[in-house]
C-alpha cells in the first residue's frame, strides 16, 4: 500500500486556485453520551491537549473520563443546542459564508473560502482532501484561535503537517499564528461591548474571561497567558475603562492540576459576595459563542455569581456574525494572503488601493 493518499487527476494549464481555510476547535455531532464520547476520545487523546505519559493517560481516559463525562457534558451541549446543530458550529460556517462574501465584493471573487474542525466534522483531513480536487494549490490557513496556544494553534498545524506527510503533490501554504492584537478585531470586540452598554446601561464591573490552560503551560514557554493579558489590555484601553473597572480571568479549568489565575467562577463568586451591583462577562479569546460562554459563563458562572449575592450579571455575546469582525476577518486574510491575491481589471479602484496597500498584486 502507498505511503501517500492518491491525488486528483493534474490538469494543465488549469491556474491555481486559492483558499483560506477557517479552522475551529470542534464540537460533537449531537448533544448524546455517545457522540460526546467519540469528541472527547478525539479531543483528549491529543497529545497537545493533555501533555501526560501516553500509557498512562490512555488508562486514566479510557477507564475513567470516557466512562463519566460524556453524559455529563451531553447535558451541558443539551441546555444550548439549536436546530441547526452546535452553535460553534453554526457560528464558524456562517463566518466562512460571510468571509468569502466579504472577499468577493472587495473584487476577490475566485478565492475558495472552506471551514474545518481539528475534532470531530467536517475534519482537516477531509476539507484539505476536497481543497485538492477542486484544484485549490494555495491555502491560508486561520486557526479562529485569537490568541495562539500550543494546545489550540499548533493541534491545528499538527493536523495539517500530518495531512502533508501523506500528499505527494504539496501546495503552497501560508499560517496565521495569532490576531490577539489585531486592531480590527480589538475594535470589533470594543463596538461589541459599546453597543450592548448603550442598549443595557453600564456594569459596576467588566470581567473578561479567556479559556485556561495548565500552569505549566506558562512555565515551559506557551506565550498564551501574555497574549491574553495583551488582548484584555487593549480592550480596555478601547473602551477608556479604569483599572479597576475591568478584570481579567480564565474559566475551564480541567482536572485537579493548577490552571492560569485567577479562575473565572470564584472571581465572581467573590464579586457576589462582596455585594457588587452589576458584572457583565465577556470572552475575547472565542469570536463565536459555543458550549464554554453559552453554558459555563451564561449558565453556570451566571448562577454562582447570583448564589453568592451579587446584583445582575450579564453576558456579552462573542463577535460571531457582526459586519465589523467580519470585515476585520477579510482584512487578516487580505494581509497575508499578500501576493497571492490578484484582482481582475473590472475591480474597482478602492478595492484596488486597498489591496495594494495590503501587499496585493494588484
Amino acid at each position: 500500500m502507498s505511503r501517500y493518499t492518491p491525488e486528483p487527476a493534474h490538469t494543465h494549464g488549469g491556474g491555481v486556485k486559492t483558499a483560506v481555510l477557517l479552522a475551529n476547535l470542534g464540537t460533537p455531532e449531537a448533544p448524546t453520551a455517545q457522540a460526546l464520547r467519540r469528541y472527547l476520545g478525539e479531543f483528549l487523546w491529543d497529545p497537545r491537549v493533555v501533555e501526560i505519559p501516553r500509557p498512562l493517560w490512555w488508562l486514566i481516559l479510557h477507564g475513567i473520563i470516557l466512562r463519566l463525562r460524556p453524559k455529563q457534558s451531553a447535558k451541558k451541549y443539551a441546555k444550548i443546542w439549536t436546530p441547526e446543530g452546535s452553535p460553534l458550529k453554526v457560528h464558524t460556517e456562517r463566518q466562512a459564508k460571510l468571509l468569502r462574501g466579504a472577499l468577493g465584493a472587495a473584487g476577490y471573487k475566485d478565492i475558495v473560502v472552506a471551514w474545518a474542525m481539528r475534532y470531530g466534522e467536517p475534519s482537516i483531513k477531509a476539507t484539505l482532501d476536497r481543497l485538492k480536487a477542486e484544484g485549490v494549490g494555495r491555502i491560508l490557513i486561520l486557526p479562529l484561535y485569537p490568541q495562539y496556544a500550543a494546545s489550540s494553534t499548533a493541534s491545528v498545524f499538527d493536523a495539517v503537517a500530518t495531512w502533508l506527510k501523506r500528499s505527494r503533490n504539496v501546495p503552497e501554504l501560508r499560517f496565521i499564528r495569532n490576531f490577539h492584537d489585531d486592531p480590527g478585531y480589538i475594535a470589533a470586540l470594543a463596538a461589541s461591548v459599546n453597543e450592548y452598554w448603550v442598549r443595557h446601561g453600564k456594569p459596576d464591573k467588566l470581567v473578561m474571561s479567556f479559556h485556561g490552560l495548565p500552569r505549566y503551560s506558562l512555565t515551559k514557554g506557551d506565550p498564551y497567558h501574555c497574549e491574553c493579558h495583551k488582548t484584555a489590555r487593549l480592550l480596555a484601553e478601547k473602551l477608556a475603562l479604569t483599572e479597576d473597572q475591568w478584570q481579567l480571568t480564565f474559566q475551564s479549568r480541567f482536572g485537579r492540576t493548577e490552571w492560569l489565575k485567577p479562575y473565572t467562577q470564584p472571581t465572581l463568586e467573590e464579586l457576589g459576595r462582596a455585594g457588587v451591583g452589576r458584572v457583565d462577562v465577556i470572552c475575547p479569546g472565542f469570536v463565536g459563542d459555543c458550549l464554554e460562554t453559552l453554558e459555563e459563563i451564561a449558565i453556570e458562572a451566571r448562577a454562582a455569581y447570583l448564589m453568592a449575592g451579587g446584583g445582575e450579571f450579564h453576558f456579552i455575546p462573542c463577535v460571531n456574525e457582526r459586519d465589523d469582525w467580519i470585515a476585520a476577518l477579510a482584512d487578516l486574510s487580505r494581509e497575508h494572503l499578500g501576493n497571492w491575491l490578484t484582482l481582475p481589471a473590472t475591480a474597482d479602484p478602492a478595492s484596488a488601493a486597498r489591496a495594494k496597500a495590503l501587499g496585493a498584486d494588484a
